[in-house]
């Protein structure tokens, strides 16, 4: 059996509570019989935590859009280690998740889960988890986590983090919040925008773009502490901070030179190096996760298009062909799979290609899509969009089965940026 401490919350920091308090909620089509029907039964004693651990994981693994929640009852098991296997599979059930959660000497809680192939009749996996006890919601993610790892064969994103920027009347908030929206809160307050969030490879720190200084000036913020230093402040622009794989530099923009360009800078902002020599504009970079390529957006064919250019030197190859307008690339963690935008009739909407077909889907029917962002695990593209006029965030999986509703707050929501996985 697996065991695990998690007594640390995921920062250290003093943040200030935002504004916004919805969540993504889940619209699921085309799936059918792809769902993986689970029953999920009340954790025994977990009546001691603000919330129960089992609603949490029920929550996630519904919101996925991978399972199909069968009704457990009422009551936890009284035994987890013998289940009726023939009352489970009477109940449409293929899977049966039950734990139980119990409050140790020092004040902590431990919870521990087994998970039950009822067609099979074998248990596939256990752990035990300890945790102080108002981090029940994390402990439930954690759970949820291995569940779906375990079932899919790919990690859980239920533990991870989103960053986005809230604009509420003059003032411009950079926000984190649990993967689904959820309990944000406020890393960086300014009356002046906030751009490009982008996150650590280790998760620890974020890169952004604050025009604090009446400019565009790259900073860099350590979350547990607050404390945030200046990488980039050259004459004329600095924009667009995207973190290289080993976390060791930035591929960051500049004017300061003319037209934009792509740069890369050390962390301290030293070792500064200009990437390629164009005569057009180059933009939004961003890296491949093995570090051997960089994607960006380019004019210099005429309009906007994607390409890519080896980190060791060579020269820049086209990767978008479809259509005349395509920005914003980002590429999924298999490198599989580049998301971008493309304008379509006059509509700017969120695309996939595969890298190695060239074949394009448009995932979305909106007008406005701006800023996608992978899950760590490649499964779901964040954006953002316009809804009556307003900047809110959504998601849609990869092949466009699952979709999910606006997450909205009081005033705009735009720039999102989703964080690491959880070790």
């Amino acid at each position: 059996m697996q065991r695990r401490h998690f007594l640390q919350a995921g920062s250290a920091l003093a943040l200030v509570p935002a504004l916004a308090r919805a969540e993504l909620t889940v619209e699921i089509s085309g799936l059918g019989n792809e769902r993986i029907p689970i029953a999920i039964a009340m954790f025994g004693g977990e009546n001691v935590l603000p919330k129960p651990v089992s609603d949490v994981v029920r929550s996630d693994l519904e919101r996925s859009g991978m399972f199909r929640l069968v009704d457990a009852g009422p009551q936890p098991l009284a035994d987890i280690s013998r289940p009726d296997w023939s009352a489970w599979r009477t109940k449409g059930a293929d899977v049966l998740l039950a734990g139980s959660v119990k409050r140790l000497a020092d004040g902590s809680a431990e919870a521990t889960f087994r998970l039950y192939d009822v067609v099979k009749q074998v248990e596939q996996k256990s752990a035990v988890l300890s945790f102080r006890v108002e981090l029940g919601r994390n402990a439930g993610h954690w759970i949820a986590d291995r569940v779906y790892e375990q079932l899919l064969g790919v990690p859980g994103i239920f533990s991870t983090q989103i960053a986005y920027v809230q604009k509420s009347g003059r003032h411009y908030m950079l926000q984190i919040a649990e993967y689904d929206g959820t309990n944000p809160i406020s890393a960086f307050t300014d009356d002046e925008p906030i751009i490009s969030p982008a996150w650590s490879p280790d998760g620890k720190r974020l890169a952004y773009v604050s025009f604090a200084l009446k400019k565009p000036v790259i900073y860099l913020q350590t979350i547990a502490t607050g404390n945030r230093q200046v990488v980039a402040n050259f004459k004329g622009s600095n924009s667009a901070p995207a973190w290289s794989p080993d976390g060791k530099r930035l591929a960051i923009v500049l004017t300061k030179d003319g037209l934009s360009q792509i740069y890369l800078v050390n962390l301290d902002g030293s070792g500064l190096r200009r990437l390629m020599q164009s005569s057009g504009i180059d933009t939004e970079p961003c890296f491949s996760s093995d570090g051997k390529w960089l994607y960006f957006t380019s004019d210099r064919s005429g309009g906007p298009q994607i390409y890519r250019v080896a980190l060791d030197g060579g020269d820049a190859q086209r990767v978008s062909y479809e259509g005349s307008y395509n920005v914003s690339p980002r590429l999924s963690p298999d490198g599989k799979t580049l998301a971008y935008i493309s304008r379509n009739g006059g509509k700017f909407q969120l695309t996939v290609q595969d890298l190695s077909s060239q074949q394009t889907l448009i995932l979305t029917d909106t007008n406005r899509d701006e800023s996608p962002t992978f899950a760590p695990n490649g499964r779901l593209i964040l954006y953002a969009t316009e809804v009556g006029g307003r900047g809110v965030l959504s998601a849609v999986s990869v092949d466009g089965k699952i979709r999910y509703k606006p997450l909205q707050g009081n005033g705009d929501i735009r720039e999102p940026a989703w964080g690491p996985l959880v070790s």
